[in-house]
């Protein structure tokens, strides 16, 4: 099975992705992004764009997934932003096609709420600069240039399933998807204090650099 969570830039995507991977023994998490980001560094800094753009990101998405899925017992986990409808058909529809169980996630909240982890996602960068890893800021740039767009296009019928993420806590979302999928999560015995930890540390671990 795989689960794909959509979702804005900055809707919780990977934080639910590794929430779930930490509950769930066997699955992994497969993120697309990376893909992207060797289309970039490979290419000329002044002729890089969205690499979704890039019909080599979504062949090579389709690619590993419908590779992992063949090969990795267990579920394999993909966070990713993708509101373009071919896009969206390139990928998840053809790995549906291909024959695979795969169950479709966006994320959603409203805007303000979306703009507040936009911020707090920053923060991270600077802590992460501050210790010498060099990851740029232009990632919420980008991220803020698209939010609009994305929640707009988001709640559209063929990103269903649609799951509302304001006053919810990442472990409360990961149980919604996990329940919807038909998956068996084990309890979360993080404190309120180790939750908040934790997901510091997956965002600084999982900063998104573009």
């Amino acid at each position: 099975m795989l689960l794909w969570i959509n979702g804005p830039y900055g809707g919780g995507k990977t934080q639910t992705a590794h929430e779930i991977r930490r509950r769930l023994p066997g699955s992994v998490v497969c993120d697309p992004e990376h893909v992207g980001f060797g289309l970039h560094r490979m290419t000329p800094p002044a002729l890089r764009g969205d690499f979704q753009d890039f019909p080599a990101w979504r062949q090579g998405v389709y690619e590993v997934l419908d590779l992992a899925l063949d090969r990795q017992d267990g579920v394999v986990i993909a966070p990713m932003t993708v509101v373009d409808p071919d896009c969206f058909r390139e990928t998840v529809g053809r790995l549906r096609e291909r024959g695979h169980d795969v169950r479709h996630f966006t994320l959603l909240a409203d805007r303000e709420t979306i703009v507040g982890r936009l911020r707090e996602r920053r923060l991270g960068h600077v802590v992460r600069f501050a210790a010498r890893r060099g990851a740029p800021f232009g990632r919420e740039s980008f991220a803020r240039s698209r939010l609009d767009l994305c929640l707009e296009r988001l709640r559209g019928e063929e990103f269903a399933e649609h799951l509302e993420t304001g006053g919810r806590t990442v472990a409360q979302v990961a149980d919604l998807i996990a329940a919807s999928a038909g998956l068996t999560l084990l309890p979360n015995t993080d404190s309120a204090l180790r939750g908040r930890l934790r997901r510091a540390w997956t965002g600084v671990r999982h900063i998104r650099v573009r």
